[in-house]
């Protein structure tokens, strides 16, 4: 297969920002990870994943990735290479990236990126392996990428692997860029993380007990662009942080709450609305692809 494929060898699939609607830290592993406590919303917003299928076995990256990563080690080629490992496909795939998700903002965009290309491979390469399995094999890739390969709205513990479905309201968010890219690593190390919270129940949730981010107040500290942020997002409303990135948000119950607030806010902050999902616009897509692709009677 040479790269001159024709576009409509292209298949379109979504990856799916997400939010931390709370994050707590309530120990450490003996190897050291982090135990955590959070509520994953999935939402309607993200990137999008072009995929085609080659047959010369060959797994590359079109356009530009992360700057200063190199193709091999791009989380999404690392997952369609997983993939073909574990499942001992002869096929390859060309992989496309249209990114809005900005990256270290904890909006999760790499890890959405990565589940995308498992679940949509799988489809496409035909090995079957479902999403029992790839939700598995994903945490390889990284803790947040199995929410996506699940697709559901969760209360996650442990590393955030161990995830639960629960049942999210319909909700708007405004959410802002301050445009610093949060280091993950560096900020788990930092000595003013809260790292023996009290762990907290569902039922804290959703009787609306305030849980927190961690992460908050250590970024709001030594980032004035997230500071300045949160205080212009609290002009409409009760900001909050999301992951462990510069990314923050404000809910709403109504979409036109939603855009109003955005209308108020100052000009020049990047600031958007997004829908929190109720079921992810990937498991939509590989259901449409299903139905595509099963024979006719």
């Amino acid at each position: 297969m040479n790269d001159a494929v024709p576009e409509a060898a292209w298949t379109v699939w979504p990856a799916p920002a997400k939010l931390n609607l709370f994050l707590r830290i309530t120990g450490r592993r003996p190897d050291g990870y982090h135990l955590l406590q959070t509520v994953f919303r999935i939402l309607e917003w993200g990137d999008t994943v072009r995929l085609r299928v080659r047959d010369d076995g060959q797994v590359r990256r079109r356009g530009a990735s992360v700057a200063g990563v190199e193709e091999a080690d791009d989380l999404t080629v690392r997952a369609a290479n997983l993939l073909r490992s574990v499942a001992n496909c002869p096929q390859g795939a060309d992989i496309a990236i249209d990114k809005r998700i900005p990256a270290g903002g904890g909006f999760g965009g790499g890890s959405s990126d990565a589940a995308t290309v498992l679940v949509g491979l799988d489809a496409m390469w035909g090995t079957g392996l479902g999403l029992d399995r790839l939700a598995e094999l994903s945490l390889q890739l990284g803790a947040d990428v199995p929410v996506f390969v699940r697709g559901e709205n969760a209360w996650a513990e442990g590393v955030g692997e161990r995830l639960s479905p629960v049942p999210l309201p319909p909700a708007w968010y405004v959410l802002a860029d301050p445009g610093v890219h949060a280091p993950t690593a560096t900020l788990f190390k930092s000595p003013e993380l809260t790292r023996d919270a009290p762990a907290a129940t569902m039922s804290d949730f959703v009787s609306g007990v305030p849980l927190g981010n961690a992460f908050e107040p250590v970024l709001r500290a030594r980032e004035s662009a997230v500071e300045a942020v949160f205080a212009a997002l609290s002009r409409i409303g009760s900001p909050r942080l999301t992951g462990s990135g510069s990314g923050c948000f404000v809910e709403f119950a109504t979409r036109e709450a939603a855009e109003a607030a955005l209308a108020a806010l100052p000009t020049g902050l990047r600031a958007w609305v997004a829908e929190g999902a109720q079921a992810s616009p990937l498991h939509r897509a590989l259901a449409d692809w299903t139905k595509q692709a099963r024979p006719a009677p």
